[in-house]
């Protein structure tokens, strides 16, 4: 099996980093799609196949290595913080500048571009401008305007686009053995999110909190319903990114603590290591918090993402297109919704879920943004209504 076999619906990218494999190389590329497409899996694969002598046959040892994340050659960075930052960026731009300690390439994969400060992505530039014979930047973002102009520019693009959902389903079925009813509700409920699919495929309390979601719509009755609709999507929210960063947190500190040497038996190193490595725990500390921040926007961005969806819906039967239903399983729930309203009011409730993304993603307080958008979304239908006033503040 190639390593372009996880790459889903995506022939003309496979086609395009075959041939660069086997001599038409750029030294820095740009890999844009929708998320969920598989930037991260086609700048993976590339790696791979630049590093093998077969061009990407996925049985050999440097494939395996590549695709596992601990070839020497090949650094495979991906943040779980917000942003990435100059000192971050300036130990990438010393790594590009080392040789291949074996193999073909000096690769570096960047799987988060976008998230890269002005300053930060001044210093890649210089790196990109000027790079090292033997050296390939893979940098990875949702579109090309993520990326400096100056950086893009300099890059050779690689566009992925949305997979379909039967493409979805059947690589569920194939792959993780899931039912072909699972697969396909998962595969359209996702819109093509491969990770997301997964994810809800195999994961019932995913499906629970996507369902919970869902039913906010039909319960904004008042003002209070509001408030207590808000509150109860940031908590789940919240709820959902503790328990997923606890479990990465304990990890990281125990193996933290064996390399510096706790555990050791002897109570004087002990106490060493807590009185002379109290930066490097509060280092750890310091990352963990800004991931958990991270974790949690994703999650709330996800339930966001799913509401636009079923207000789209709701707005296909509303104008009766012959357009297939993200969620055809709630079609009663969703033409009633469509029958109280008209397509103005559901066009403004798209908008303010939208509005309340862009809010989350500049660093507004959670609650309090959620909080005006279920208002808005309340109020979108009364008559009378701008459609400028229902933007979360």
């Amino acid at each position: 099996m190639s390593v372009w076999a996880a790459l889903v619906g995506q022939d003309h990218v496979v086609a395009e980093l075959t041939a660069a494999a086997q001599g038409a190389m750029t030294h820095a590329w740009l890999f844009t799609g929708p998320p969920g497409s598989g930037r991260s899996i086609a700048a993976r694969a590339f790696a791979a196949a630049l590093q093998c002598e077969d061009g990407g046959c996925g049985s050999c040892q440097v494939c395996h290595t590549v695709l596992a994340g601990t070839h020497p050659d090949v650094n495979l960075v991906s943040t779980e913080v917000l942003s990435i930052g100059v000192k971050d960026t300036r130990e990438l731009v010393r790594r590009a500048a080392l040789s291949p300690a074996g193999g073909r390439w000096q690769v570096i994969v960047l799987e988060d571009a976008d998230r890269l400060t002005e300053q930060a992505a001044n210093v890649l530039l210089k790196a990109i401008e000027e790079p090292p014979a033997r050296t390939v930047w893979l940098l990875c973002a949702p579109s090309s305007e993520d990326a400096l102009p100056t950086i893009r520019s300099r890059c050779r693009q690689i566009r992925l686009v949305t997979p379909t959902p039967d493409a979805v389903a059947a690589v569920l079925v194939e792959r993780d053995q899931v039912p072909a009813e699972v697969a396909e509700f998962a595969a359209h409920a996702s819109q093509g999110h491969i990770g997301r699919a997964r994810r809800l495929a195999t994961d019932e309390q995913a499906r629970q909190r996507r369902s919970a979601v869902l039913a906010l719509p039909h319960r904004l009755t008042d003002v209070a319903a509001c408030l207590r609709a808000a509150a109860e999507l940031t908590d789940a929210s919240a709820a959902e990114a503790k328990q997923a960063a606890a479990e990465l947190d304990t990890t990281e500190m125990d193996n933290l603590k064996v390399a510096l040497g706790a555990g050791s038996g002897a109570g004087s190193g002990t106490a060493r290591l807590a009185s002379g490595t109290s930066g490097a725990v509060k280092d750890l500390e310091e990352r963990q918090k800004r991931r958990a921040k991270r974790i949690q926007r994703d999650a709330m961005d996800r339930a966001l993402i799913d509401l636009a969806a079923y207000y789209r819906d709701v707005l296909a039967i509303q104008l009766g297109a012959e357009v297939e239903l993200i969620n055809p399983g709630g079609r009663a729930d969703l033409a009633a919704l469509a029958h109280a309203s008209t397509p103005e009011a559901t066009l403004r409730r798209i908008e303010a879920v939208m509005a309340c993304r862009e809010s989350l993603d500049a660093n507004a307080h959670p609650l309090l943004t959620t909080e005006a958008m279920m208002l808005c979304l309340r109020t979108a239908g009364r008559p009378g209504r701008p459609a400028g006033e229902v933007r979360p503040a």
